[in-house]
């Protein structure tokens, strides 16, 4: 008879034993494992109700034991499996607070980092460039993150100025040069310097309305958003005196962006007006704008566009945007949101706040909230004051059991059939009538 096959015999084997050629991990699965091991320390919810303990130092071994495999897998010589690497750091990064593992081996990082942006192709330099933004939100502002952006710094910079780099390495490069400074720039000559940088970029949009009558969007357009919207956030921690050039140098050029053909130019130049606005208001009570009427009639056509040739969804998200945007200028008002995180609230009562709270939240995406509620430099900057500490017991007793909650659903998709029901109702008494 033959011998039965044992097991695992298909795998190629090298010396020693050692699988040959085998990757440690695919694209999907390397994020998945980590964010297994991070994503239920973000919601007090994660916690079931008469679960099993989990060992949490077990836990966090192992998740640093896959965490150092994927730095070393940083400097493999094949891009994609660096690039899954990257990605990999990223999804562990912003799910998880990892100070003290990150701390040991920032120089590491940073290195790695440096040198994918320096020698990677575009997917690769946009993913270095996103873990740069997350390494430097791990470490909040200290020696540390002034140590890696003084090491980054130019080489983002210069990235961002090459004509020749592709233009979502560049776009990448300019949003974390942003981040960063914000971040951890205590030096007010970095600061200008960054900032002039990334105007340099955005102002071109300006010199495209010079030569035609509107402004049409290029390959270019990402990359002049990311620019102005990095700009933006480093003016909102400029010294006023600083903040009054910059309004006088821009305020009467933005609106020209407001006629560009893509949608998201059209709401980043809104949105950075209505920020500058607030802004001017802040350091001048008696702040006027010459052009006031000018302005609201763009606004106010752009908070009620109703152009067939645009999509249905762009123009609701336009008109969304935009009369929040003429009710700042015009009134001075903003429309206050409510954010919740854990046991805790945080109200967005200002432009400043929307436009800080935004760019975090595009860096850290589902991981905000836990941000929020564990990282001390995100508290300092929104002024939450130290993290709330809460035991296991506390947030069982948090947590709604299983049938309250299928009972609120329950009586809340009534409630919804019910109202949806009734303006189905009328809109065919309608037709019918008509």
């Amino acid at each position: 008879m033959p011998k039965p096959k044992k097991r695992g015999s298909n795998h190629q084997r090298g010396a020693g034993g050692q699988p040959r050629n085998v990757q440690p991990f695919s694209d999907e699965d390397a994020s998945i494992e980590t964010m297994s091991h991070c994503s239920g320390f973000s919601d007090p919810a994660s916690f079931t109700e008469d679960g099993p303990e989990v060992d949490e130092e077990a836990t966090q071994e192992d998740l640093e034991y896959k965490l150092k495999g994927f730095i070393d897998l940083t400097l493999d010589k094949s891009a994609k499996t660096r690039q899954a690497a990257l990605e990999s750091l990223k999804s562990a990064f912003s799910s998880k607070i990892l100070y003290e593992f990150i701390m040991e081996r920032r120089m590491t990082l940073t290195d790695s980092i440096e040198r994918c942006i320096k020698k990677g192709k575009s997917d690769e330099q946009c993913a270095a460039a996103g873990l740069a933004c997350l390494l430097c939100v791990q470490m909040g502002s200290g020696i540390e993150s002034e140590e890696i952006f003084k090491t980054l710094g130019p080489v983002l910079k210069k990235i961002v100025c090459d004509g020749t780099a592709s233009v979502q390495a560049r776009q990448a490069c300019a949003t974390c040069l942003g981040i960063c400074c914000f971040i951890v720039t205590d030096d007010i000559t970095e600061l200008y310097s960054t900032m002039e940088c990334l105007e340099n970029i955005f102002t071109k949009a300006y010199q495209r309305d010079r030569d035609t009558n509107g402004v049409s969007s290029t390959h270019n357009t990402v990359l002049h958003i990311s620019a102005l919207l990095a700009w933006t956030l480093l003016l909102t921690i400029c010294p006023m005196n600083e903040v009054k050039k910059k309004i006088e140098m821009h305020l009467h050029k933005l609106p020209s962006l407001l006629s560009c053909d893509d949608l998201n130019m059209r709401i980043a130049a809104g949105e950075s007006l209505a920020l500058l606005f607030e802004l001017a208001r802040e350091t001048d009570a008696d702040f006027f704008y010459e052009d006031m009427e000018l302005l609201t009639e763009k606004l106010r056509a752009l908070a009620t566009d109703g152009n067939k040739h645009r999509a249905k969804v762009d123009k609701r998200k336009q008109r969304s945007v935009f009369r929040d945007v003429l009710r700042a200028v015009e009134e001075r008002d903003f429309p206050t949101e409510m954010v919740k995180f854990g046991p805790e609230r945080m109200y967005i009562d200002c432009w400043v706040k929307k436009q800080t709270y935004d760019t975090f939240k595009e860096i850290l995406g589902s991981g905000m909230q836990y941000h929020l509620q564990s990282n001390d430099f995100l508290r300092n900057v929104f002024e939450l004051g130290p993290p709330v500490m809460l035991d296991a017991a506390t947030l069982k007793t948090m947590k709604i059991s299983r049938f309250e909650r299928h009972l609120y659903n329950s009586a809340a998709f009534k409630a919804r059939t019910k109202a949806r029901s009734k303006c189905r109702d009328k809109r065919a008494d309608v037709g019918e009538f008509f």
